[in-house]
């Protein structure tokens, strides 16, 4: 299937209040600021904020017309009445009540559920990507509920595609093998500080045609400034990490561009990659992450990270230098 995409997603974690909260005036402007940015592309899921994304994502698109944009959310997370946790603050990183416990269950009744569930919290009548999220540890059930339950949904036309969302490219590689499914969103492993994604899933996606989308382009923070962060993947940056990450940045500044300009360049200069899909608190950090996408990026940049060791020489780069 041809997804169009936008090629800057907005991913929705931060609606949920991931990390700290936020007003839902703010969840709102932050949605229509990504519209006037030209996204058209927006992703959520049932963990993040226990509902609260959705909810939030729902309700500030309903001033914008359905069939201009894409929406994704998620299934393998069952939300469930947690009454005993209203008082509680959520323990997933979400600074919202522990009103609901999530249940993982990817199996056919858990996927339905979850999804008219989504529905409800939406305020739709359909979606247009349904992934099965972070299946980890849940391989088998995955293949045998999950997948064949969203092809029916397809199928049936009450979704416009499914795959899979999750933090590691060999799995997804063997769910694209594995299944119909059109389209992947791998996070964190085809970053300027890990390729890892290159080693098989993106060149089967480009052979078999599933649209991939890339999220967690700056590796949780390390990427996301001029000058690197010290959080990787969720947690204190190992040093030699750091170290890569500063090189790239001292290159990236000779060439006139900011690190994570650069880091958004580098996963949509891929033919298989459709979409990146990065996250904002507020509007002002939607307008930040729009001008860093349109950034140009010269050819010369990359040829010099490839050549200093600091990128694959086989990451397909823009211009065709590589």
């Amino acid at each position: 299937m041809n997804l169009s995409l936008s090629p800057l997603g907005l991913g929705c974690a931060q609606l949920g209040n991931l990390y700290h909260a936020i007003t839902d005036e703010t969840a709102a402007a932050t949605v229509r600021r990504a519209w006037d940015e030209g996204v058209r592309y927006f992703d959520t899921a049932p963990h993040y904020g226990l509902g609260l994304s959705e909810a939030r994502l729902g309700a500030a698109l309903r001033e914008f017309p359905r069939e201009e944009y894409v929406l994704s959310t998620k299934v393998g997370r069952v939300l469930e009445p947690n009454p005993g946790g209203a008082g509680e603050k959520d323990d997933e990183g979400f600074a919202v009540p522990a009103a609901y416990k999530r249940r993982w269950d990817f199996s056919r009744d858990g996927v339905l559920r979850s999804f008219e569930d989504s529905l409800t919290r939406l305020g739709l009548d359909r979606v247009d990507v349904v992934y099965v999220h972070d299946p980890d540890d849940h391989f088998e059930e995955a293949l045998r509920g999950a997948f064949p339950a969203l092809r029916e949904l397809r199928d049936q036309g009450v979704i416009g595609a499914f795959g899979a969302g999750m933090n590691q490219a060999p799995m997804l590689g063997e769910f694209v093998r594995r299944t119909d499914l059109d389209v992947v969103l791998v996070a964190g492993r085809y970053t300027l500080l890990d390729q890892a994604a290159l080693d098989e899933l993106l060149p089967l996606c480009a052979e078999r045609g599933v649209t991939v989308v890339a999220g967690g382009v700056f590796n949780a923070g390390i990427l996301a400034t001029a000058e690197p962060g010290r959080v990787y993947d969720y947690a204190e940056a190992p040093a030699e990490l750091v170290e890569r990450a500063q090189l790239i940045a001292k290159i990236c500044a000779r060439h006139g561009v900011e690190l994570p300009e650069a880091a958004l360049a580098l996963p949509i200069a891929h033919p298989a990659v459709a979409s990146v899909v990065v996250g904002a608190h507020d509007p002002e950090q939607v307008s930040v992450n729009a001008r860093r996408a349109r950034a140009v990026v010269p050819p010369e940049l990359w040829a010099e990270l490839v050549d200093a060791g600091l990128l694959r020489a086989d990451a397909v780069i823009a211009e065709g230098v590589s």
